[in-house]
Parts: structure tokens; C-alpha cells; sequence
């Protein structure tokens, strides 16, 4: 007699799929609520949450903590808030810290998708959450599961001096046409969009599954604004940086093309079948495809044949964090960016700035992917002292290249697939390198992901550092692996793993002797990027290590890759 065949991860998670939209069960959210923790099921548990933007938290064990790839639950939950294109309003982010106060013990996150993050929500608490966030226009619908994440923008959409074009109204309508949409509840894996009408590329289109920038062209002597279109961006444990296609997406072209592209990925039966490959980037990848085969695909199901693309033009080597006093396109107003260390925010300064935009401008404020909170409309002769306020807040609008440039998933504090810890790592890494290198002023991208998933962006990071373990003396420790020369626009490259690993403890050290190394051997002009693009991996590791050391693997780990997490 033969023993069945064991179900595999895809073919669960796509019969649950197939059995239940989850945003139909808000009554069931409601009577879990009242029953308590326990009487919660494991498809809710382990699946039909996330469309909600829930899911459970780690037990700050992480992975290791755990089995089959994933660490042990606690019955507290991890509550993602949509914000599309990062627009909110003083009311808003008021709502949000009174909801962290009361339920979250006080602790919320920037995301790098413009999204605020609660923890410590419990079921009971849950459907109290939903409600306030609906009554201040807020919503948690898609911010996780197997649907269209957060759609990202340009934070100073509106209000940027040198932008082409606002496309936030874009970000809008495509959030309002998939989000919610029981059309597009199921697709293979997570999708997710960026429209930027920004020089800079600030919401980092490269690395989307649709990238939508803005480019102008001129047609029998008169100007029109479209978008170029790159698709299958995306970083985890395999990155791939968007394929541009030959494409000029008109202005009234742009939501089909959006949802022509959904429904692609929605019936590509094939990305269903390892939820480690279901990414729209698997099509190039692994499958076979071209851009060409793509666009064709794309027309075919649109209806209509896209113009050839215009030339575009990738920013250099810039910052797009927006942080700063900046002057607006309207005169006499600025916007003043304020940094966000690690994402970590407080209820008291959430209010504050809250109180801030409201006492000093329109009430507006913007989300960014670089886990930053910017203040809008603000009149220049206020603008100095706007920034004075926030700084006495623990928001400055100014800091070293460390501060400004830290990034920081959520680490094993929370997450379940997590290797190390990251929040209060990277504020103690940020404070020892401006200790060691007090007058560093060069940008620094510099990026901590607690695991090979990749929600820190360390591949797109000058510095970026992915979380390891090592055995010392007999215990395990915090360790982290070197990836370095990440760059995004005119010269992007995906960070090189350089075979270098150190126990936590020693990466200020490690970082400290490689910022020595540049600033003493780097030709004039010369940037972090270009510095590392001149230098074999093996230079970089001894630069790293101080002496000559061989190069160690990465070790990456064969479990699955989650739903849920942001990379």
C-alpha cells in the first residue's frame, strides 16, 4: 500500500487560496475576537491573516527559535497600515499613535514601503484597530498576503521643485482599483508597484514588480508626460533588478497597463507551483521569458499596442531620502524632511509631529522608503523653526551619514524568519561609528537585514550587512555577512557578497577600518560606489577584516521564503 503524497507548501497555500477570499471574513475576525486566541484556526493563523496586514510575531527567538524555517508564534500580532504613496494627513498619524499607545505598547515602524507597522496587537484588540483606521480613512487591506502590497511614490509628490510630473493621483486610483479587488485576492505571491514622477526615483522603481518613472517626450512640437516601465524588480534571496521594457505608457494608459500586468501574474499558473520562485521576476529568471514576450503578452491582454520607449534619464549617484529643509515648487513654502532612526517611532512623537504640522503647515505629512517622516507646505520663514521642534522630539532633520543612512528590518524582536536581532543593534552600530569616524561626511547607504529575505534591502545598500550565527566559545551569537557596492539609477549593481563575516560585536570595527581604508585611499571625487567597483572582493574583505582572511559562504538557508516580510 503506498502513503499519500505529502502536500507541498505551493499546493496548500494555493487550495487555501482557492477556498476562501480572506477579505471575506471580517465577521470571522469579529467572533475570533470574542472567542479568544485559541479559537482561531491554523489557515487563519498561517494564511488568511496577512490579507488583513496581520500576522503573528516571533517570540524574539527568531528562526532558530523554531522549526521547518520558522520560529514560535506568541498570540500578539503584527499590524501593517497601508498608505499608498506615503500621504498623511496630521489626523491620521494622530490616530495611529493612539492606537500604538493603547495597543501596541507603544511601538510602531516605518516601513522601506511607506507603511506604519504595530506589534503586540492581540485578537481582541484587532477588530477595535480595523475600526479606527477606517473612521480616520485608513486601511490594513493587502499590506501582507498574496496580493498588491502598499503602492509606493514619490513622497513629495506635489510639492518637489524639479519633479516631472505629480503622479500621486496615479498611486491612488491603482490602490483603490487592486487593493480590496476580489479580482486580484489571489495571486501567486506578493506584487508590488511604484509610480514616481520624481528625477529621482525615490520609491526605488528598480526593484518593483511594475516601475512606472516619469519621462516627457515632444510629439509634432508639443510636449506630453508618460512613463517609462520596468517589471520584475524585486530582491529576497534572489535579486533582480527591473527589465525595462520598450514602452511608453501614456498618462490615461497607466491603470490598464497596471492591471494588464496584475492579471498576467494573477494566471501565470506556472509561478504557483514553489512559493520559493512565485515572484513576477521568476518569468526571467527561471522560466525562459524576454522582455520581448512580456510586452506581447502585456498588449495582448491590454488591447492595445504601447509607443516605443522615450530615452530616460537615471539619477546618478544621489540620496533619496528627502531628508532636510527643501524649497517647494509653490513660493515661499518648503518641506522639511526629519529622520527616523531604524524606522522606530513613538506615539509621542508621532502626536507631536502631528501637532507640529498642523502649528507650523497644511497638516500634511509624507512617509518615505527610506523610513523617514516628512512635513509639507511649510513657509519658508518657519521653516528653521519647524526643524528645531522636531529635533527636540528625537526627529532631526540633519544627522551623520550613519544616522541618515540607516536602514533596519524588523530583526528577531518580531519576526519569525528573522537570524538576528536589528532595531537595537543598529542604534548602537549608528552611535558607534559617529564615535569612530566623527567627521565622516560622505552618503552612506548602510542597511541591516536580519536574514538572507532581504526586508532590509541590503542589496541595494553601500554597506549593507545580512544577519548570521556563529558558534563562540560554545554559544551561539549575532554575526552579520558583508555585501557591499549596492546601487540603484544610472550605475546600479547589486551589492557584492564579499566573503566577509564577523560576530555583531565586531562590525563597527570591521566598518570603521573599511571608511579608514576609503577615506585615506580614495581619488578625488571619488564615492563610496565607485571606491568598491575599483576593488576585488578579496581587497574589500581584507580592508574589512585588517588583515588577509579567506573568503567564507554566505550559508543561505534552503527553507522557504515567506509571505509576509517586506524584502
Amino acid at each position: 500500500m503506498t502513503s499519500p503524497v505529502k502536500e507541498t507548501k505551493a499546493q496548500k497555500s494555493e487550495r487555501l487560496k482557492r477556498a476562501f477570499n480572506p477579505w471575506d471574513g471580517l465577521a470571522e475576525i469579529r467572533r475570533f475576537a470574542r472567542d479568544g486566541f485559541g479559537s482561531i484556526p491554523a489557515e487563519w493563523i498561517g494564511t488568511y491573516f496577512r490579507w488583513w496586514g496581520v500576522y503573528t510575531q516571533g517570540d524574539g527567538a527568531g528562526v532558530v527559535g523554531g522549526k521547518d524555517g520558522q520560529g514560535l508564534a506568541l498570540p500578539f500580532f503584527m499590524v501593517r497600515i497601508r498608505i499608498p504613496n506615503g500621504l498623511l494627513r496630521s489626523d491620521q498619524l494622530r490616530a495611529i499613535a493612539g492606537l500604538t499607545r493603547r495597543y501596541a505598547r507603544g511601538i510602531a515602524d516605518l516601513t522601506v514601503r511607506q507603511n506604519v507597522q504595530l506589534h503586540w496587537v492581540t485578537i481582541e484588540a484587532l477588530p477595535d484597530v480595523l475600526e479606527e483606521l477606517w473612521r480616520v480613512g485608513l486601511n490594513t487591506t493587502g499590506s501582507c498576503g498574496d496580493v498588491t502590497r502598499n503602492i509606493t511614490g514619490c513622497p513629495v509628490a506635489g510639492v518637489d521643485a524639479d519633479e516631472i510630473c505629480d503622479a500621486s493621483s496615479l498611486a491612488l486610483e491603482a490602490d483603490r482599483m487592486l487593493a480590496g479587488n476580489a479580482e486580484f485576492y489571489n495571486l501567486p505571491r506578493k506584487f508590488k508597484i511604484s509610480i514616481t514622477g520624481c528625477r529621482v526615483w525615490c520609491p526605488y522603481p528598480e526593484i518593483n514588480d511594475v516601475g512606472l518613472t516619469a519621462v516627457e517626450r515632444v510629439v509634432q512640437g508639443k510636449s506630453e508626460i508618460g512613463f517609462a516601465l520596468r517589471v520584475g524588480g524585486g530582491l529576497s534571496t534572489e535579486p533582480y533588478l527591473g527589465a525595462p521594457l520598450n514602452a511608453f505608457v501614456r498618462w490615461n494608459q497607466v491603470l490598464p497597463v497596471i492591471r494588464g500586468i496584475a492579471e498576467l501574474f494573477r494566471d501565470s499558473d506556472q509561478l504557483r507551483e514553489h512559493r520559493e520562485r512565485a515572484r513576477l521576476k521568476f518569468l526571467f529568471l527561471r522560466h525562459g521569458w524576454t522582455t520581448q514576450d512580456f510586452q506581447k503578452d502585456l498588449e495582448r491582454r491590454i488591447g492595445f499596442r504601447l509607443d516605443p520607449a522615450e530615452p530616460e534619464h537615471p539619477p546618478a549617484d544621489v540620496y533619496r531620502d528627502h531628508i532636510g529643509i527643501h524649497p517647494q515648487k509653490q513660493p515661499g513654502y518648503c518641506y522639511v524632511g526629519a529622520t527616523v532612526l531604524r524606522g522606530r517611532i513613538t506615539p509621542e512623537q508621532m502626536h507631536a509631529a502631528a501637532d507640529l504640522a498642523e502649528r507650523f503647515a497644511s497638516g500634511e505629512l509624507r512617509t518615505t522608503n527610506m523610513q523617514n517622516l516628512l512635513i509639507v507646505n511649510v513657509p519658508r520663514l518657519q521653516a528653521d523653526e519647524l526643524a528645531k521642534e522636531l529635533g527636540a522630539i528625537g526627529l532631526p532633520v540633519s544627522g551623520s551619514p550613519f544616522w541618515r543612512g540607516a536602514v533596519a528590518c524588523s530583526g528577531t524582536e518580531f519576526c519569525k524568519l528573522a537570524i538576528t536581532e536589528t532595531k537595537s543593534f543598529s542604534r548602537w552600530l549608528v552611535e558607534e561609528l559617529e564615535e569612530r569616524l566623527p567627521g565622516f561626511d560622505q552618503h552612506l547607504k548602510l542597511h541591516v537585514t536580519g536574514c538572507p529575505n532581504s526586508c532590509g534591502q541590503h542589496w541595494i545598500a553601500d554597506i549593507g550587512i545580512e544577519g548570521k550565527k556563529l558558534k563562540i566559545d560554545g554559544r551561539m551569537v549575532d554575526a552579520y555577512y558583508f555585501c557591499l557596492g549596492g546601487a540603484l539609477g544610472l550605475n546600479q549593481a547589486i551589492a557584492r557578497p564579499v566573503g566577509y563575516r564577523c560576530t555583531a560585536t565586531e562590525v563597527p570595527e570591521a566598518i570603521e577600518r573599511l571608511l579608514r581604508k576609503y577615506l585615506a585611499d580614495g581619488n578625488a571625487g571619488e564615492n563610496l560606489r565607485r571606491f568598491f567597483a575599483r576593488h576585488s572582493d578579496a581587497e574589500l574583505r581584507n580592508f574589512l577584516a585588517g588583515e588577509f582572511v579567506e573568503a567564507v559562504p554566505r550559508d543561505l538557508p534552503e527553507g522557504r521564503v515567506p509571505s509576509s516580510v517586506e524584502g
